[in-house]
């Protein structure tokens, strides 16, 4: 009885189920009959063995058929990487992956080379889109009960950060970063973390901001932008320009008054 049904529900799945989707790219869509490899990365987990401090990266695969060992490019490194231990997941077991097609979902454990929204090809001729980072609803500054564990928490924000469990904002004036997030259950699930994978003790406190948006427009405009606004601005972990603003109001201000600027909500990885 414990068998009764199984093999009809495989079989309506593997008849009813979507095929594999063509994903949008800086050069139009690429479709799963394309003969080379390509994927994206779409999630990066750290620490799923506490006993190793491993990093999986997650990668949906768009097109081609890949083998275990086969080299590919990360868009953000720029140079070839031999992937020879990929996993399979199932719930909680995993198994290693001598082939994967287009569609299937393996996991590459690497050591921070590969971030969210990387596209992985054999000839680097690909980037694809559509994975952007949001502006966060809630801004807390981050302190650590222990100052000397800095080292730690910095590499515990930026696992975290890379993971999308938050943003991190790196004020250009001041120096108690600033946690972004979409929901208060980001902000539990970033102290329970930082407590339980990295032994490190840290309390959110109230920030000035409200909200933050990304900067863009020409290095004039952004010089001129820095120079009066300078004690409203920080650095993502990418290094980019972010206005961090107490209200609504002030982003509309400060548009109305920087028409060669553009403060967007948000940002593609």
């Amino acid at each position: 009885m414990k068998n009764f049904g199984v093999e009809q529900i495989v079989n309506a799945i593997a008849t009813y189920a979507p095929t594999p989707r063509p994903q949008p790219s800086e050069d139009g869509e690429i479709e799963p009959t394309l003969d080379e490899v390509t994927g994206f990365i779409f999630k990066v987990q750290a620490n799923m063995d506490p006993n190793h401090r491993d990093r999986i990266a997650f990668m949906r695969q768009v097109s081609g058929t890949f083998k275990r060992g086969m080299k590919l490019t990360p868009s953000g490194l720029g140079k070839p990487i031999a992937i020879h231990s990929p996993i399979l997941f199932f719930a909680q077991d995993r198994e290693i992956a001598d082939t994967a097609e287009a569609g299937d979902i393996i996991g590459i454990p690497n050591h921070g080379t590969l971030r969210v929204g990387d596209t992985l090809s054999e000839k680097n001729q690909v980037r694809f889109t559509g994975l952007p980072n949001f502006a966060p609803e809630i801004l807390r500054r981050i302190a650590l009960e222990d100052p000397t564990k800095t080292k730690q928490l910095r590499k515990a924000l930026d696992d975290l950060s890379e993971e999308g469990v938050i943003q991190v904002f790196y004020p250009e004036i001041g120096a108690q970063w600033i946690i972004g997030v979409v929901g208060q259950l980001q902000l539990e699930v970033l102290i329970s973390r930082l407590e339980a994978e990295y032994k490190v003790g840290a309390r959110l406190e109230p920030s000035p901001f409200a909200t933050a948006r990304w900067v863009r427009g020409t290095d004039a405009a952004l010089r001129s932008f820095e120079e009066f606004n300078r004690a409203n601005l920080a650095k993502d972990r990418d290094g980019d320009m972010v206005f961090m603003a107490k209200s609504s109001w002030d982003v509309n201000y400060q548009a109305e008054k920087n028409p060669d600027l553009t403060f967007s909500a948000t940002k593609e990885r």
